[in-house]
């Protein structure tokens, strides 16, 4: 039993976000409690800010606060070339590579017969339409590499394959610092697959 209302109901609403059980709720909010520095009130208005400023990009499906984003803005990006990602935030982590520089396309999941999520559920019609638009010459599907992703990536292949578009896949393998003994073997044999020429 709380004996505040309040740490409660941040208590509990801090538990709904994904990896965050009960006792790390519990120990968030009272750090919050025990700092300050004004802590919750800056964190308290970060949260407003995501609220009321943040939105998805109505052209790539990305994050940003101004529509369309910088990325479909730039006139430094190459128009050419749309990466397909499940999630918004995927985006980020290409980004941070800093090497590719065409446009995204955030799908917002995957097809999973499973769970009942068809392809009329993703963003592929607004894919289509960007395509023709934007004269793309190559679709780079970035999916995961698990059941769902592999899925999604062959049903778009089979799609842009009838608008004459180069289609490409992402390479799947051992990654940097692993070692051979310790991956699994559909990984190791999709390294080999995608051998490329030294």
């Amino acid at each position: 039993m709380q004996s505040s209302k309040t740490v409660g109901i941040l208590t509990e609403e801090l538990q709904k976000l994904p990896g965050i059980g009960k006792k790390t709720a519990e120990r968030l909010v009272y750090a919050l409690l025990k700092s300050d520095n004004r802590q919750a009130t800056t964190l308290g208005n970060a949260l407003r800010d995501l609220d009321e400023k943040v939105i998805l990009c109505s052209e790539c499906g990305g994050i940003t606060e101004t529509d369309p984003c910088t990325i479909c803005e730039s006139g430094d990006r190459d128009r050419s070339i749309i990466c397909v990602v499940e999630q918004p935030l995927d985006i980020a982590v290409f980004e941070r590579i800093g090497k590719f520089k065409g446009l995204y396309h955030v799908l917002m999941g995957t097809i999973s017969p499973l769970e009942g999520v068809g392809p009329e559920a993703l963003k592929i019609d607004n894919l289509m339409k960007r395509v023709e638009k934007e004269k793309v010459k190559e679709v780079i599907v970035a999916t995961n590499p698990t059941m769902d992703g592999e899925a999604t990536a062959l049903y778009l292949s089979n799609v842009l394959r009838k608008m004459e578009v180069n289609v490409t896949r992402i390479a799947r393998g051992i990654p940097v610092g692993g070692d051979i003994e310790y991956v699994d073997e559909i990984t190791l044999l999709k390294s080999l697959e995608g051998r490329q020429k030294i």
